[in-house]
C-alpha cells in the first residue's frame, strides 16, 4: 500500500511539474493583438511578429509583450492662434492604430504607451502650422479645407512613427470672448442696415404713391373745371342727382325707416316744409 501512495504521489509531482513546464512555455495572443518576443539570448527584441493564438516560448530566456492592435480614437486638444491673432480652441478627433509589421521597432523606440508619447506631439504641432496660415473667419468658412489639410499632414507625421490614422475630424472649435463679441455686433451691426434699407425702400414707395394719386387727383379736378366750363353747374347737378340716388338706396334697404310728408298747403306752390327721414328704434 505504502508503494502505492509512494508511486501515485511521485506521478502527481512528476504531472504538476510537467504541466508548470508546458504552461511557463506557451502563452497566447488573443484577438485584436499581436505579441514582439524578447530574448535575453539573442540581443533583445526579435524581429518577427506573433500572431494570434498559442504560442511557444523558452521560459526565463524569453518573454512576449503583447501589443493591442486595434483601431482606437484620441482626442487631441490645442490652443493656437490664427493669421489674424485671434485664440481659438480647437479639438481633434483621430482614429489610429499602429503599423503591425514595424511593432518590434516601435516597441523598441517608445516601448507599449507610444500613442501617449506621439499623438499630442504632433497633433498640436500640425494643428499650430496649419490653424497659423487661415484667419478666424476662413476657419469658419473653408472648415472642411482646413480639416482635410490636417489629416494629411497628421497622415505624413504619424507615419514616420509607424501609426495609420484612418480618420481625423475637427471636433470642436471656439473662439476667444473678444472675437465672439465682436462678430455679435457686426451682426447687429448688419440686421440694424437691413432694417434702415428696408425703412427707406418703404418711404420711396409711399412717396411714389403720394405724388401718384396727388396726380391723379389734380388731372380730375383739371376735366372737372373744364367740364364746368362747357356745361356751366350742369355737371355738380349730375353728382348731386347720383349721390341722391345712391343716399335713397341705402335707406330703401333699412327697415326702421320711415317718411314724414312736411307740411303746408298746396297753393302756396314751393312753400311747404320739406319731408323727414326717421329712423325708429323697434
Amino acid at each position: 500500500m505504502d508503494k502505492i501512495l509512494s508511486r501515485v504521489s511521485s506521478a502527481a509531482g512528476a504531472l504538476a511539474v510537467g504541466a508548470f513546464t508546458v504552461n511557463s512555455c506557451i502563452y497566447n495572443v488573443d484577438g485584436g493583438e499581436r505579441a514582439v518576443m524578447f530574448d535575453t539570448l539573442r540581443g533583445g527584441i526579435l524581429p518577427d511578429v506573433r500572431d494570434e493564438g498559442t504560442h511557444f516560448m523558452i521560459p526565463v530566456v524569453q518573454r512576449p509583450v503583447i501589443i493591442d492592435v486595434r483601431t482606437k480614437p484620441r482626442e487631441i486638444p490645442s490652443v493656437t492662434g490664427t493669421k489674424d491673432l485671434q485664440m481659438v480652441n480647437i479639438k481633434l478627433r483621430v482614429l489610429w492604430r499602429p503599423v503591425i509589421e514595424k511593432l518590434p521597432q516601435l516597441y523598441r523606440e517608445l516601448g507599449t504607451d507610444f500613442d501617449e508619447r506621439v499623438l499630442p506631439s504632433i497633433g498640436n504641432e500640425v494643428l499650430k502650422s496649419v490653424v497659423a496660415q487661415y484667419n478666424a473667419e476662413e476657419l469658419l468658412s473653408k472648415r472642411a479645407e482646413v480639416s482635410a489639410r490636417i489629416k494629411t499632414e497628421l497622415i505624413k507625421r504619424g507615419a514616420h512613427f509607424h501609426l495609420t490614422l484612418d480618420d481625423v475630424a475637427i471636433t470642436h472649435l471656439t473662439f476667444g470672448h473678444e472675437f465672439m463679441k465682436a462678430i455679435e455686433s457686426k451682426q447687429v451691426a448688419s440686421q440694424e442696415a437691413e432694417r434702415q434699407q428696408y425703412v427707406v425702400q418703404r418711404a420711396e414707395q409711399e412717396r411714389i404713391a403720394n405724388v401718384t394719386r396727388a396726380e391723379g387727383e389734380a388731372e380730375a379736378a383739371t376735366i372737372i373745371t373744364k367740364a364746368m366750363e362747357k356745361t356751366g353747374n350742369a355737371i355738380v347737378e349730375v353728382r348731386r342727382i347720383d349721390a341722391a340716388k345712391d343716399i335713397a338706396k341705402k335707406l330703401a334697404k333699412g327697415r326702421n325707416i320711415t317718411y314724414l310728408p312736411g307740411g303746408g298747403g298746396g297753393s302756396g306752390g314751393g312753400g311747404g316744409n320739406p319731408g323727414l327721414l326717421l329712423s325708429i328704434d323697434k
